[in-house]
């Protein structure tokens, strides 16, 4: 089968093979086969590329979470699917043995991995996904919005809603625009009746948030110290829960933006780990750090339905042919994106940037 391949990891981002004759892959007994229609591409996509250190991925490697497609082929112990279908799924890995996965705990799995990251991915012609993960598409709806919407859906329910338990008239402040996750949290928070204040890194990125319904947009690059501002915005000293996955650059200032006993909630560090926080404002406000990864397979069918019913609407910036998988993930990186990068599984065709 035609692939795309991190053939070494580190920071070039043309470092990807695109194989003609790649091994197809074989559906295990519990597992459906998919013939891949489009491939969406995540910022885990890129740190991947990269190579986190104790992963110990095999190279050459298949990236890729989130995907469409239709089903081409059921494991002999799969019941309630069939071929034909059209088919997302939560890009989670878990055992289904251990406590956590026996109370529905599935992202605190002892062994937990996502699709791409810690076991091959779908930016391929064909990819072995777990049954239990599935989702059916509905008869009609755009397919280019169902490969983007499962990790970024599911990862900013799970932080929101269920680690940060975002209320009504909540305020809500999402630390960064046109990201794949920040996009869906903005989403999400107007969904559940929160006011969301939203910051830009560019004044075109702070009016396409005001668009996508956010109540009030800054854009930083002029205001790198922005938290009066907000505090202002807010009408109340300050809001309730921040949305950061920016990490080292900004936790300081979204601690300064948060009232009393409000919460950051996170998924990620764009900007970096080592995080400095001044930890008297921490207990002198009452203020709580909740992190979060992806999010249980109930998260996701609920999400999922919110998707599918139109209440949430997956964003797509662009769609690119699959041997411009590199070009792909340097205009994710660049920082000009709104929404999902998105490759084409069904286009194999010479690529060149421009």
């Amino acid at each position: 089968m035609n692939a795309v391949q991190i053939r070494e990891f580190g920071l070039d981002t043309d470092s990807y093979l695109y194989g003609e004759s790649v091994p197809d892959p074989v559906c295990g007994p519990d597992e459906v086969m998919i013939r891949v229609r489009y491939g969406a591409l995540n910022r885990l996509d890129d740190w991947v590329r990269i190579g986190w250190p104790g992963i110990g991925l095999a190279l050459p490697h298949i990236p890729g979470s989130d995907f469409c497609g239709e089903i081409v082929e059921v494991g002999s112990q799969v019941a309630g699917w069939k071929s034909g279908q059209w088919v997302t799924a939560n890009n989670g890995i878990w055992c289904g043995r251990c406590v956590r996965c026996h109370e529905g705990r599935h992202n605190l799995c002892d062994s937990f991995g996502i699709l791409g990251e810690s076991v091959p991915g779908v930016m391929a012609e064909y990819a072995a996904v777990p049954a239990r993960n599935l989702i059916a598409i509905p008869a009609g709806f755009n397919l280019q919005a169902a490969a983007a919407a499962s990790l970024t859906y599911l990862t900013a329910w799970h932080s929101l809603i269920e680690v940060g338990r975002l209320q009504p008239g909540e305020q809500v402040l999402v630390v960064g625009a046109g990201g794949g996750v920040n996009v869906a949290a903005q989403q999400i928070a107007r969904f559940r009746g929160a006011r969301v204040l939203v910051l830009a890194s560019s004044a075109a990125k702070a009016a396409r948030a005001m668009e996508e319904g956010a109540d009030w947009s800054l854009d930083i690059s002029g205001e790198p110290r922005w938290t009066r501002s907000v505090r202002a915005a807010s009408g109340q000293g300050g809001v309730d829960m921040v949305v950061d996955n920016v990490g080292s650059a900004t936790f300081a200032l979204s601690m300064g933006a948060l009232v009393k006993g409000g919460r950051i909630v996170t998924v990620g560090g764009t900007s970096g780990y080592d995080a400095q926080i001044p930890v008297n404002r921490l207990f002198m406000n009452h203020l709580s750090l909740r992190g979060s990864t992806m999010g249980t397979q109930a998260d996701y069918e609920q999400v999922m339905r919110l998707v599918f019913e139109g209440s949430l609407n997956p964003v797509v910036d662009r769609v690119l042919g699959a041997r411009g998988y590199g070009a792909a993930i340097r205009h994710l990186c660049s920082g000009t994106s709104y929404g999902k990068v998105l490759v084409d599984l069904h286009d194999w065709r010479e690529w060149t940037d421009g």
